[in-house]
């Protein structure tokens, strides 16, 4: 059971590191095109990615805890 915490708590980093990638990227196109609407999508999706990552941190943290008290 933790074991599954565990992988989709990486997943979910990996899929957010990549998501707040893809926002900062979003945002810079916005940037240089002077684009605000691209620059906002850009910053939600950063921050969606972030919340995402960060939920894969704690989900890796609560599986190694729980290893832990095994």
């Amino acid at each position: 059971m933790t074991d599954d915490l565990g992988r989709e708590g990486m997943k979910d980093q990996i899929k957010g590191t990549a998501k707040e990638a893809e926002g900062k990227i979003r945002n810079a196109v916005g940037d240089l095109t002077d684009d605000t609407s691209e620059q906002i999508k850009g910053k939600a999706q950063e921050l969606k990615g972030k919340a995402q990552r960060k939920l894969g941190e704690a989900e890796s943290d609560v599986d190694r805890k729980l290893d832990g008290n095994l």
